[in-house]
């Protein structure tokens, strides 16, 4: 056998005991203690609105193509959830809405973290009995736009 040969077969046996062998033990890995809380909120906190713009305690806002939500009044805003209670209205209550809409509360949850700053990424909106059932059923969760990373 000649050197090079020599060489390749030993290497593909060194890598074949390696392989056969395994890399490391297995079992599973020791936990101990509890388990981390989550991180408080630190940094400013927005939502965005359609058009992806971040608002802080928006008086009103874009919430989806047709629908949005004005006269807002946060009794929270920040924390896990916040709250305001406001207007509703849309292009599915046209030519009927009233002049600012239906009275609604808006909560916004599932804070996003990104760096420094935490974005809202779902609201709810709750009017009854005043919305029409399917739009009431669409406002039950709205996905919140959450810019990139």
């Amino acid at each position: 056998m000649n050197k090079p040969t020599a060489v390749a077969a030993g290497l593909a046996l060194v890598l074949t005991a390696v392989g056969l062998a395994g890399c490391g033990n297995s079992e599973q890995p020791h936990v101990e203690g509890p388990a981390p809380s989550p991180t408080q909120v630190s940094g400013p906190v927005y939502v965005s609105d359609t058009l992806g713009h971040p608002l802080t305690r928006p008086t009103g806002f874009a919430l989806t193509e047709f629908s949005s939500v004005s006269r807002l009044s946060w009794r929270s805003w920040g924390k896990p959830k916040a709250v305001a209670t406001g207007r509703v209205q849309g292009m599915w209550c046209i030519p009927h809405c009233p002049a600012h809409g239906y009275p609604a509360t808006v909560e916004l949850s599932r804070l996003q973290r990104q760096e420094n700053v935490s974005y809202y990424s779902r609201a709810v909106v709750r009017s009854s009995p005043h919305l029409p059932p399917d739009q009431a059923a669409k406002l039950r969760d709205v996905r919140l736009p959450v810019p990139e990373p």
